[in-house]
């Protein structure tokens, strides 16, 4: 493994903290010509989390496509994180990986061996999504960068959007949030070392046994939480699904000691875009303090799937995932709609 390189050292922004804001985005694709086709079932004017194309009555093609700059300094370490999160958006779908190509700018700071294991570990993380890596395209630049393009294949009718939550549905969580802070805080040596550590396991955890539990259920709606934070991507299902959504942030899973170093104001540049995005969307109770506001507007990388399934089947759906995902939890209900895209309460 190389360790002559520090992957962070060569990055100005960290994983999916890097993403260009919610508000920034959507101004810059506003105008833009929509060329419709019947069989074009999921694009980009949805703001979901991969398009979906119709091939057959029983064939859908799910695409994605996602990279960033290091968010870990070992380089097998980043392959992992970075492959893993561009898988999510075809899990987060209901869909199966079948093929990805790597999308890959290096560093001239970095040597053979640093390609190489970056490399290596994303090639591990689709086979072990049940995908093959077919090649890809790489060039030189300051800053390296590193993703996936990713083709996933779903039944038509089965697709899960992030517009699909009804009123009466109960939201579930798979991933603890406070990446963006624990990742912020480790560049200055305040991360608490075995949650910093359990926060990379989680990042190169797929969502592929998530997803496998999930589709067995009648779920509603589904997203992975990533750039945008909690509030972000909720915002987006609730604003899609023309709902509102309430959550309890006593029960939303979070890292250990997130909430001290969001006390102490070590938060990620993505939360100050998303806070700017979702805030005047959101309400929050008195009792939620700034520092767990923050939290639930953290950009998260390689995050974990957001469900929407409906109440009576939830225990059921939180059962099947808690053998497998102990964290898992459920953090909210959807509303008939109402003045607010999300309320956080207690």
């Amino acid at each position: 493994m190389s360790t002559e390189i520090q992957m962070t050292k060569l990055a100005k922004c960290a994983g999916c903290g890097a993403k260009v804001g919610a508000g920034t985005l959507s101004r810059l694709l506003g105008g833009l010509p929509v060329h419709r086709d019947e069989n074009l079932l999921v694009g980009y004017d949805t703001s979901d989390d991969a398009s979906v194309y119709r091939i057959s009555d029983d064939l859908a093609i799910v695409q994605t496509l996602d990279f960033f700059p290091p968010i870990v300094d070992d380089p097998y370490t980043f392959g992992k994180i970075a492959a893993t999160n561009a898988l999510s958006d075809i899990f987060a779908m209901g869909a199966e990986v079948k093929l990805a190509m790597n999308i890959l700018c290096v560093s001239t700071l970095m040597d053979d061996e640093a390609i190489h294991d970056l490399l290596r570990g994303g090639y591990e993380k689709v086979y072990e999504a049940g995908g093959i890596l077919a090649g890809g395209h790489t060039i030189q630049g300051e800053e390296p960068k590193y993703g996936l393009s990713v083709t996933g294949f779903a039944h038509p009718d089965r697709i899960l959007k992030n517009s699909g939550a009804q009123p009466g549905d109960v939201l579930i969580l798979t991933k603890p949030l406070g990446i963006g802070i624990l990742t912020t805080a480790a560049k200055v040596s305040l991360a608490p070392a075995a949650a910093y550590q359990k926060a990379v396991e989680f990042m190169c955890t797929l969502n592929r046994t998530a997803r496998d539990i999930m589709v067995r259920f009648p779920v509603h709606s589904c997203t992975d939480v990533t750039g945008f934070g909690l509030l972000g991507h909720t915002c987006e299902m609730a604003e899609g699904s023309g709902v509102s959504i309430r959550l309890s942030y006593h029960d939303i899973p979070c890292h250990d000691g997130v909430y001290e170093l969001a006390q102490m104001g070590i938060l990620p540049e993505g939360m100050y875009r998303n806070r700017d995005f979702a805030q005047p969307r959101v309400t929050a109770a008195p009792e939620v303090d700034l520092a767990m506001q923050d939290i639930l507007y953290d950009p998260q990388t390689s995050g974990g799937l957001l469900i929407a399934v409906p109440e009576k089947e939830a225990p059921a759906l939180l059962r099947a995932l808690r053998d497998r995902i102990p964290c898992a939890a459920i953090i909210g209900q959807v509303l008939p709609r109402g003045e607010w895209d999300v309320m956080i309460d207690g």
